[in-house]
């Protein structure tokens, strides 16, 4: 698929220039940190060097007091307290943060996690009724339960009591909670409106140990629970996210818990974990459970104290995974099927589609695929409970939220960000959606934005590729969401002559520019092995890349990551 380039514009040069004076590296460099708008010497520590000291304050986020005096009170007089999240990896890592913590200070306490298949998204009926038949009296909701207006109503009537702790985007109305924590609704002044639904959970915590004079680093090793969760989410790593995933990484790769480390050695990871780990081998394991099976089992294996229990866990949640992934292939290759052989497909600029019998637990991925492929906002419907359910996805810059709220009048009820969604509709409601969602769609989005963009941060000499740049160039890290690694574009240059294809579709590369044909770089271009024909009779070419260590035998070496490949000019 053919890739847009869009290069960022340059920082200001002369707050550039000082900046390189204060902090004694390559303007270059500066340029980077210009961009991300640290533009003096304080912002550039406080980037360079994350401190807890750095995390807002907990009780500037509207209704926490209300939430910890509630807590309190229910730890003073033995209540039954119940602890309610999502069964996605976001909700369980919630759930595993908040119960661990309480736990230590009650036995009055049981976690929930909904069933994705009897009871769906969010907080249920049936869940309050177990709350009820149970005696729980406090329930704290986690990743969840912002537009619940019906199910927090039939909690009051019950004399149940719930704290809300959620990031997504209220309705018009809030459900009438004893506490209800969400950076996002309009009358919340917290500084920070980006947290994942764990990082919430993370902040109800934190409050809790502020007021109760608990040292933060009693609650330090929850931290790998909220990098996971802030990886997963894909929330953007700026500002009090990056000091969580900053620390969480450290704690993951000092001293994850068990559950993390037993996930982590069947999945033969050695080296020290970024980001991308937690996205790629993390993650997708956790889900998996929520997805196929249920998600108690990733809470189970989050809380285990114990090698036994967390590697049996991990094992069980690895061979769902692996299910998952077969779920996911089929579908996948019979939604590609199903889009071909619609030719009026082609010429819209969604894709809706609609199987009975596709599997509801994996449809979110098989979005992302088709968006892969298609590069359209997309939607996987299928049926659940006699409705038809389904998860969006979007492209870069349309808010796919919005168009489906331009949709609701045929909706039951639908949420998420930006992004990513869920919704469900009547069946009879299918065929006008479809209608409506294009209509929708084609008259708000921009034609650029249905054209995969590259956004890369800079030009570069490969000349300035040397281990001190890259040195300094690592610290920019966690990267994510407005924090990516930098991509650089070097235009005019050429393959040594050794360029091949290896592994699965892969093109291996020696990058040279011939300005200066002394000074080559390794290159790997992942997926890319139909461009070997581009780059070959010494036809000069243009790259973007990241920069990367290579280790092989014990060596390391600068190696370039190319994302993608276009002739010169």
């Amino acid at each position: 698929m053919e890739k847009r380039w869009k290069i960022k514009d340059k920082g200001d040069q002369v707050i550039v220039e000082e900046l390189s004076k204060q902090l004694t590296i390559e303007p270059s460099l500066c340029n980077l940190l210009v961009q991300r708008d640290i533009k003096n010497f304080e912002t550039a520590r406080s980037f360079f060097r994350p401190e807890l000291s750095h995390l807002h304050d907990p009780f500037l986020i509207k209704d926490m007091d209300k939430a910890i005096t509630r807590i309190e009170k229910a730890l003073s007089v033995g209540e039954k307290i119940m602890v309610y999240g999502d069964y996605d990896v976001d909700g369980t890592t919630a759930v595993a943060l908040v119960y661990t913590f309480l736990k230590g200070y009650t036995k009055n306490i049981e976690y929930y996690i909904p069933d994705r298949y009897a009871e769906g998204y969010g907080i249920s009926f049936k869940g309050i009724d177990y709350a009820a038949a149970n005696d729980f009296s406090l329930i704290i909701a986690l990743d969840c339960g912002i537009k619940s207006i019906d199910k927090i109503e039939y909690a009051n009537e019950r004399g149940i009591n719930f704290i809300i702790c959620d990031h997504h985007r209220p309705g018009d109305e809030l459900p009438k909670a004893h506490a209800v924590l969400d950076p996002k609704r309009s009358d919340c002044s917290y500084p920070f409106k980006e947290l994942s639904g764990c990082g919430i959970g993370f902040k109800l915590v934190q409050a809790y140990a502020n007021k109760n004079n608990i040292p933060i680093e009693n609650i330090l090793p929850l931290l790998d629970l909220v990098a996971v969760s802030t990886a997963a989410d894909i929330v953007p790593i700026v500002d009090e996210n990056r000091v969580l995933m900053y620390f969480g990484l450290q704690q993951i790769n000092k001293a994850p818990r068990q559950g993390l480390k037993a996930i982590l050695d069947l999945a033969n990871a050695k080296r020290e974990l970024t980001v991308s780990d937690l996205v790629f081998i993390i993650g997708p394991r956790i889900n998996a459970a929520g997805r196929v099976e249920t998600g108690r089992k990733a809470v189970e294996l989050l809380i285990a104290d114990n090698t036994d229990a967390a590697n049996e866990g991990a094992a069980g949640i690895n061979k769902t995974n692996l299910d998952r992934r077969v779920l996911d292939t089929d579908i996948t290759q019979h939604a590609l099927m199903m889009i071909e052989e619609n030719t009026e497909s082609h010429t819209k600029r969604t894709t809706v589609l609609f199987h009975r019998e596709w599997h509801k637990g994996v449809i979110g991925i098989v979005a992302s695929r088709l968006i892969d492929r298609y590069y359209k906002p997309t939607i996987i419907l299928t049926e659940s409970n006699g409705m038809a359910t389904g998860s969006a996805r979007s492209v870069k810059d349309f808010d796919v939220y919005e168009a489906i709220e331009e949709c609701s009048h045929l909706l039951e009820q639908f949420g998420g960000h930006k992004y990513a969604a869920g919704l469900t509709m009547r069946l009879e409601n299918v065929n006008a959606f479809v209608q409506k969602f294009e209509e929708v769609v084609s008259s708000t989005i921009q034609e650029h934005m249905l054209v995969p963009e590259i956004e890369i941060d800079a030009e570069l000499n490969l000349e300035e590729i040397t281990p001190k740049f890259y040195k300094i160039l690592k610290q920019f890290a966690p990267f994510g969401p407005e924090n990516m690694a930098p991509l650089f574009v070097t235009q005019g240059v050429l393959d040594k002559g050794y360029a091949k294809v290896v592994g699965n579709n892969h093109l291996k590369l020696t990058i040279v520019h011939p300005s200066n044909p002394n000074i080559s770089f390794p290159a790997i271009a992942f997926g890319q092995a139909e461009s070997l024909r581009r780059i070959e009779k010494n036809k000069p070419f243009d790259i973007c890349y990241s920069i990367e260590e290579n280790v092989w035998n014990g060596s390391v070496t600068l190696q370039l990551n190319v994302k993608d490949i276009k002739v010169a000019g």
